[in-house]
């Protein structure tokens, strides 16, 4: 799965600006129902859910908040790299400077699961991460999420 089939570059924010957990999730709902459609409370509220079960703060200052929803017919997201890293309760207890909030379809499955490992891939690669967290503009960033992809995947 290539992440250009699931975010561009206007669903970048280079330099978001937030104080907690919530107000990043809630600005990137924000952003996803402006872009999708859907209802900003419905995103927010499905997020919420996930969240509930454990965190998505994977580690290495990398958060994936994801969720399904029964409105939404693709796979999509959006990726913040905040202006300063805030607690996101992630499993190696560090804060959360790079988060990627993915939507998927009720019916996705193993697709949503492709998406998530995808994600997970790039952001784990050091130093995509540290290529992201020095990169000032949406383009930029998002030719590092779409250009990470391993030579066998390029065929």
């Amino acid at each position: 799965m290539d992440l250009s089939d699931l975010i561009s570059p206007a669903a970048i924010v280079p330099a978001l600006k937030a104080q907690s957990k919530k107000q990043v999730l809630q600005e990137l709902c924000a952003r996803a129902a402006h872009r999708t459609g859907l209802s900003e409370r419905e995103i927010f509220d499905t997020i919420l859910q996930r969240e509930k079960l454990g965190s998505t703060g994977v580690g290495h200052g990398v958060a994936i908040p994801h969720g399904k929803l029964h409105a939404i017919d693709t796979i999509t997201g959006e990726f913040a790299r905040l202006s300063k890293p805030v607690d996101f309760d992630a499993l190696d207890d560090q804060p959360v400077d790079l988060v990627f909030l993915l939507l998927a379809p009720e019916s996705a499955g193993a697709d949503h699961l492709k998406a998530l490992a995808r994600i997970a891939r790039v952001l784990r690669d050091q130093s995509i991460a540290q290529k992201i967290r020095a990169s000032n503009s949406a383009d930029a960033i998002y030719a590092l999420l779409v250009d990470a992809a391993p030579a066998s995947d390029a065929a």
